[in-house]
């Protein structure tokens, strides 16, 4: 099992990477917000272990901005509170299960299993839209059995948009997303990622894959025909 641990304490790092290691699980752990978009971006992961304390953000906001840009992995959120409404708020937030500290490993270790048992809450890894398909483990964009020769991040712009359902993204909400960090450096790389996205999408005929909501942001303009 490949576990996502986003905790800020080197201490409980150490601890939950070697417990989950004794486990058999592969373990890849980042300190903040930023580190876990950019590594949901980049990897599957089965599992998530998440702190709802975090320095750049808050745990909770992290699992409302990833449900929303349609990530399907269960999270396991930590905290130090354990009252009625903070797990209410958690689990609202788009967390699957809710843990208190100090706990055992080996309910942490058992409440991961479960949770992978139970599985992501969208199967697919491959979406189509009429003949375009779309990788996200292979990281592929292929129309027509061709592979679109997409960038890593042009292809995290696709693969957001694709996976919201027609859900319009505001520029921040892609350019945090895909960069982990908002700037005008990041925002104006944007652009011009956008601009070559849809010019490649437009060789295909796709041109209005990519839709423009004027003063809100964008949109998946294609409809699913098939979920692999």
């Amino acid at each position: 099992m490949r576990v996502l641990v986003v905790e800020d304490s080197e201490r409980l790092v150490e601890v939950l990477t070697a417990g989950l290691k004794r486990g058999g699980h592969a373990v890849h752990a980042v300190p903040d917000v930023a580190g876990a978009n950019a590594a949901l971006l980049a990897t599957h992961f089965d599992v998530a272990v998440v702190d709802v304390g975090l320095p750049d953000g808050s745990g909770l906001d992290w699992c409302r901005s990833a449900r929303a840009h349609g990530h399907d992995v269960p999270i396991l959120l930590l905290t130090a509170r354990n009252a009625l409404g903070d797990r209410v708020a958690g689990l609202d937030a788009g967390a699957d299960d809710y843990l208190a500290k100090p706990f055992a490993m080996d309910e942490l270790l058992a409440r991961l299993r479960a949770l992978a048992r139970r599985g992501p809450r969208w199967s697919e890894s491959v979406r189509r839209f009429g003949g375009l398909a779309i990788d996200r483990d292979r990281r592929t964009v292929t129309h027509e059995g061709a592979r679109l020769p997409l960038t890593a991040r042009e292809f995290d712009i696709v693969s957001l948009l694709a996976w919201r359902d027609g859900r319009v993204a505001s520029r921040d909400e892609i350019v945090e997303s895909v960069w982990g960090t908002s700037s005008d450096k990041t925002m104006a790389s944007f652009d011009v990622l956008l601009a070559r996205v849809r010019r490649k999408l437009g060789t295909r005929g796709l041109g209005d894959a990519v839709r423009t909501v004027r003063g809100v942001g964008y949109a998946w303009g294609l409809e699913v025909s098939k979920r692999a």
